[in-house]
């Protein structure tokens, strides 16, 4: 099943439900979709750029919420909080740190990093093998720590 059909199948239980959080939060899930659909570079809306397009979703948020933080909105967060919660449930399952670094030592060895300045050719691996599964700041961090 498409993500555009689970999404239209949740609006519909979450409108049964009257579900506040689920509601805005799979909205912009759906107002995103239909943006990637009408933004004229003729794409396909396959399972890699829904990944991106939820983590971007996720990651605007994050950011909203780490501002709102810092400047003691508490009831702002809380919303920021609630939609970051709905829309990880549409992302794959993420790594756990052991799996996240057993992951990327078997990624050094087979591309043969040695040192700290091969950790681009780590990072552009990682990236394409782990995406949806780990954030990309966990994957740098996780390489730098590997290769020093």
């Amino acid at each position: 099943m498409s993500l555009e059909s689970l999404i239209t199948n949740d609006l519909k239980e979450a409108m049964k439900a009257k579900d506040q959080v689920a509601l805005r939060s799979i909205r912009a899930i759906k107002a995103a979709i239909l943006l990637f659909k009408t933004d004229g570079s003729g794409d396909v809306l396959d399972t890699d750029k829904e990944i991106k397009l939820l983590q971007k979703l996720v990651k605007q948020r994050q950011d909203s919420l780490d501002i709102y933080t810092k400047q003691g909105r508490e009831d702002l967060a809380v919303t920021e909080r609630e939609e970051i919660a709905v829309i990880q449930k549409y992302l794959p399952a993420q790594l756990t740190d052991d799996e996240l670094k057993a992951a990327i030592t078997e990624l050094i060895a087979e591309s043969g990093a040695t040192s700290i300045k091969e950790m681009g050719k780590v990072i552009g691996l990682a990236n394409q093998r782990l995406a949806g599964k780990a954030e990309g700041k966990a994957i740098a961090a996780t390489v730098k720590e590997l290769l020093s």
